[in-house]
């Protein structure tokens, strides 16, 4: 059966009716939760939308219809007032992070050069540090300081207009900027409460940062669009406590909460910990923004199901930026995992997916591996500053490579990322999941496998995450991808787990663990 199509009703809706609307009762909206306590900061719908108003009459003072806004602020409440505020202007939000350390701080300028934005607005505690990033604007305002507005009219927006610009994580290339229209914005978000059943009793629960596509529809934009309230700390206190996840689950009956596979094993790793809580109704978890693992499926079931969670609550899913986060998602089934190990990330919600042969754009059979391309509101009209739509002939073409058996997507790599050697294709998940299995010292989520090319042709390079480099741990690796994949590995680095390149939401950077590691001229440290 066909996916259902978002209905025209929501699609003529702008984004900022819905807060409108939701400001009419006074209950709570967004709760920012701050340790140690923890403390809960609550905006109610009615002070949510006075605190918009008065950042859209500052942003009006500084702006011309269409300027872009970046977002440079602690993940709190003020961000929310400052995304929000920035599309009831009728601007171009431009989700960034805190210039912490150099990685990030490079991503906010390279973001500044390539947006131009008009103005920055950020935490007051971080005035003086966005001040002097490279290619800032000159319009720097603190949130904080930003009195509300009674009476500030929403702008006149159309559906196809830009609604914010959400920079790629930058696993494989340099990140860049898809343009979402508030159209596609209001789109994703349906998307997301047609597959979990929410509505505005559903709580909206996590951590994930803001400018991330996941945090930001799910902890911002759904919210709104449901008028159901967001509850969420920093993605720093979640790595202090992973645990502090698990307890806001059962601490909102009903919430629904994503995260990369990653945090998953971290959780299942402190499950130990877990004072007794009641996770009976929780109503889903959902597993995207990196591969999911069949490991991490069995291993956070064996954690929590003894704490009431229902093993159909953990929902696999795929997305990307230029689909507005959402693609595909498990259902009320719960996960599906193959005999092999790989693990389904369900159906579309709202929009069609097919997979193609790459060489000739012609759809492939049931079971057969090629691109997996996506049509539908939600996708993204093309890259900022680039003409060219994103979606050619009405397909954006996502550079995964996946299948569908019996109308499930399984996804299976990256284009970019797919090793050849001697012919034979080789997934780098594969081959960092055999690695981390080698030996107990090489850190999980912290390994990087990349192709490289030498005098002997294309082969393999491992830089991998280790707790105690040894030659025993380097024999161990070298023979588990020798047995595993029939490769010999032509370079292998063990480093500590901090040394291995991340992208800005958690994932293994294969293309920066490259670029560090092996130079044109070989091998390089």
């Amino acid at each position: 059966m066909p996916p259902a199509a978002v209905p025209d009703e929501v699609l003529a809706t702008p984004f900022t009716d819905h807060l409108l609307r939701n400001a009419a009762e006074d209950r709570p909206a967004f709760t920012c939760l701050t340790f140690p306590g923890p403390a809960e900061h609550t905006l109610t719908w009615p002070r949510l939308l006075a605190r918009v108003r008065g950042v859209a009459r500052e942003l009006r003072h500084h702006t011309r219809p269409g300027d872009r806004v970046a977002i440079v602020a602690r993940q709190d409440l003020e961000y929310v007032v400052a995304f929000l505020g920035t599309l009831y202007a009728g601007l171009v939000a431009v989700p960034l992070s805190v210039p912490t350390g150099r990685t990030h701080a490079a991503r906010i300028e390279s973001a500044f050069a390539d947006a131009r934005p008009s103005v920055c607005l950020t935490s007051k505690n971080l005035l003086e540090k966005t001040a002097s990033l490279a290619g800032r604007p000159d319009v720097v305002l603190a949130i904080e300081d930003i009195g509300p507005d009674d009476a500030e009219p929403p702008a006149a927006v159309a559906m196809a207009d830009p609604a914010y610009l959400q920079y790629t994580s930058g696993s494989t290339r340099r990140p860049a900027a898809a343009v979402i229209s508030h159209r596609a914005l209001v789109a994703s978000c349906w998307q997301t409460t047609r597959c979990y059943h929410a509505d505005a009793s559903t709580p909206l629960a996590g951590w994930v940062p803001f400018f991330h596509d996941m945090g930001l529809v799910l902890l911002i934009g759904t919210p709104v669009f449901l008028g159901s309230r967001s509850v969420f700390f920093t993605p720093m206190e979640f790595v202090r406590d992973p645990l502090r996840w698990i307890r806001l689950l059962a601490e909102y009956p009903g919430a629904i909460t994503a995260a990369p596979n990653f945090a998953f094993d971290l959780a299942a790793e402190a499950a130990g910990e877990l004072e007794p809580v009641d996770l009976s109704h929780v109503n889903s978890v959902l597993n995207g923004s990196e591969p999911v693992r069949a490991a991490t499926v069995a291993a956070f079931e064996r954690a929590f199901a003894p704490f009431g969670l229902p093993r159909a609550a953990h929902k696999p899913c795929y997305g990307l930026a230029e689909a507005t986060v959402f693609v595909t998602s498990t259902g009320d089934e719960g996960p599906t995992v193959t005999t092999s190990g790989l693990v389904s990330v369900g159906r579309p919600y709202g929009q069609r997916i097919r997979v193609v042969d790459k060489a000739t754009g012609e759809p492939l059979p049931d079971g057969e591996v090629g691109e997996i391309r996506v049509s539908g509101p939600n996708v993204a009209d093309r890259y900022w500053g680039h003409d060219a739509p994103l979606a050619d002939g009405g397909w954006l073409a996502t550079g995964d490579l996946g299948f569908v058996h019996e109308g499930l997507l399984y996804v299976t790599g990256r284009l970019k990322d797919l090793i050849i050697v001697d012919g034979r294709n080789h997934y780098p998940q594969d081959i960092e999941a055999t690695v981390e299995a080698a030996h107990p010292a090489v850190r999980a989520g912290r390994v990087a496998a990349f192709a490289v090319d030498g005098a002997g042709g294309e082969g393999v390079a491992v830089v991998a995450g280790c707790a105690a480099p040894d030659e025993t741990v380097e024999k161990a690796v070298r023979r588990a991808v020798s047995a595993g994949h029939d490769l010999p590995l032509r370079a292998l680095w063990l480093v500590p787990p901090g040394a291995v390149p991340r992208t800005s939401s958690g994932k293994v950077a294969r293309a920066a663990a490259r670029d560090r590691w092996w130079g044109e001229n070989g091998r390089h440290g």
